[in-house]
């Protein structure tokens, strides 16, 4: 089997006496994406900030490829990217500038080469020149993600990545995060509403109500779980029968 790249074990986040996460452990390996699923509140955002190091956990270890983040918190987000759903960009810096400065962050060496080929992929090469009020939204938030590809990340956390984009932009993203997974060997989470598009990327799904693990494991795994003996389930009604929206 594949390296561990992400393990998350008895991790809780609480907020005050609020538990917005408790108890969850789960594993991604290189090479799998795993859509996190959950209604509204239930701790998906919260858990892709603990992980990547951006807010503290409560309790729990979590590892970035095989680095605690309580250890080395530097070192474990030298190997991530994160992606949020609203695209940040320095207003005074162009497209190419993100790029050398990711790169001077990230203390990438020649990397100019890797960064002409990632505006050539977001389609920005164009646009090397403009600045972020320029760009429209989808534009912005290819940038972010060309930036947080250059110092080739070892895992990867979309937080609904398809927020902004057109169609083809959709189809390219699409193409991307399968890409990275299958061609690279990231390990991928992938946070999203669309149902339907985690169907299409994901190996694995982990689903998650009040703070809480409902489901977890392959995507084939899940939907058997829950389909009942029916044929044909989609992802969309094992969510609603796993978290109590469905009667069936």
């Amino acid at each position: 089997m594949s390296e561990v790249m992400i393990a998350v074990e008895a991790f809780s986040k609480y907020y005050g006496d609020f538990g917005a996460v408790r108890d969850l452990s789960f594993n991604v390996h290189a090479g799998e994406v795993l859509g996190l699923v959950g209604p509204n509140g239930a701790g998906k955002t919260t858990t892709l900030r603990c992980a990547s190091g951006i807010i503290p956990a409560t309790s729990g270890t979590l590892k970035i490829a095989g680095i605690n983040l309580n250890d080395d918190a530097v070192a474990a987000k030298r190997q991530l990217a994160f992606f949020a759903d609203e695209p940040r960009l320095f207003d005074h810096l162009t497209v190419q500038q993100h790029l050398n400065f990711s790169a001077r962050i990230y203390q990438v060496d020649q990397y100019e080469a890797r960064a002409a080929r990632l505006l050539e992929q977001m389609e920005l090469t164009d646009k090397a020149d403009q600045l972020p009020a320029e760009l429209s939204r989808g534009m912005k938030q290819k940038l972010v993600i060309a930036c947080g590809l250059l110092h080739s990340p070892k895992v990867l956390f979309f937080d609904e990545p398809l927020t902004g984009l057109d169609p083809l932009g959709i189809r390219r993203m699409k193409q991307t995060i399968k890409r990275l997974a299958s061609e690279e060997g990231a390990a991928i989470i992938l946070s999203s509403h669309l149902l339907g598009l985690l169907e299409e990327v994901c190996t694995h799904v982990l689903i998650m109500q009040k703070g809480e693990k409902v489901a977890l494991g392959s995507l084939n795994d899940v939907v058997q779980q829950y389909s009942n003996g029916d044929s044909g389930v989609s992802l969309e009604e094992v969510f609603l029968r796993a978290t109590g929206g469905s009667e069936s």
